[in-house]
């Protein structure tokens, strides 16, 4: 499926900021056979004095940009062309209890190397009482996959979505031990419960397209940012995206801009700047989808 997408995210100050320095990652990713990056474009108003666009370690395309002057307001805006086809349906996928010995043979560092997605991350300690519940929803001899669905059921079932009971800083056992949160909530925790089981997993920043109810019209700016996890069930079956906030397997209304082990290596923009008094924001997203493939 093509989509046309379009992005805003702005800032607006109280009080000019003074010089800032930022680091975006929006632009969706290219990944051979499962989607494909036709055209894009991110304008930064101001003009920023500095700009880099570049990539990360892990693949993601990145923008740095600095501002050493006063400003108002931030704008981002981001339009872009893409062609998802969903991942590839994946092969065998390993018991959990062989995958010790399957990353024992695992001898690249690369950037999808699943040593990477093993340990604790800066959003993601290993929680006692995660992996607890993890292993709770697994039995003896299932797959890395089906524990992987498995999981993701259960915290589809066990756990309510609520916009406002976390922010992008509400620690993951928090948001646990309250059985409430957002998409990066259900991520966080999931990959918890995976890494905790043995199973490397890693986080997915990307754009969801959404479907308005029967009969009533597609709302420009509606869709949204979403974010849900990928796995590594064994070298046959490779990773795999999961999505427990809907649980379901992603597929093609999953548009990825980024992966990394949690939200501090995808994170859409961050910075710091010299501000005081107030500030705000707003964010909107439009995922168009067309017809045929280019």
């Amino acid at each position: 499926m093509i989509y046309d997408i379009v992005l805003r995210l702005s800032y607006s100050y109280a009080n000019p900021a003074n010089g800032g320095r930022h680091l975006a990652r929006l632009m969706p990713a290219d990944l051979p056979g499962e989607q494909r990056l036709i055209a894009g474009h991110l304008e930064i108003l101001p003009d920023p004095s500095e700009r880099t666009d570049r990539s990360d370690f892990f693949g993601n395309r990145a923008t740095d940009f600095t501002f050493r002057g006063a400003f108002a307001k931030v704008a981002l805006n981001l339009v872009a062309r893409v062609d998802r086809r969903g991942p590839l349906p994946p092969g065998p996928s390993l018991p959990v209890t062989d995958l010790p010995q399957a990353l024992s043979d695992v001898q690249s560092v690369g950037p999808d190397a699943p040593v990477h997605f093993r340990a604790a991350s800066p959003f993601v300690p290993l929680v006692p009482e995660v992996s607890t519940y993890a292993l709770a929803q697994t039995t003896p001899g299932m797959t890395a996959l089906a524990a992987v669905a498995a999981l993701g059921q259960a915290l589809h079932r066990d756990m309510r979505y609520d916009p406002e009971a976390t922010d992008v800083d509400t620690p993951m056992a928090k948001a646990f031990a309250a059985r409430h949160g957002v998409c990066q909530d259900f991520s966080h925790i999931m990959i918890a419960g995976l890494r905790g089981l043995g199973i490397p997993a890693g986080y997915v920043s990307g754009l969801l397209r959404t479907t308005p109810p029967p009969g009533k019209p597609r709302l420009e700016g509606a869709d949204a940012m979403h974010a849900w996890v990928c796995a590594w069930c064994g070298p046959q079956a490779g990773w795999v995206d999961y999505d427990p906030t809907n649980a379901v397997f992603a597929g093609e209304t999953h548009i990825v801009v980024a992966r990394g082990r949690d939200y501090s290596d995808v994170s859409p923009i961050k910075g710091v700047l010299r501000v005081s008094g107030s500030q705000s924001g707003q964010h909107s997203v439009d995922v168009k989808p067309l017809t045929g493939r280019h």
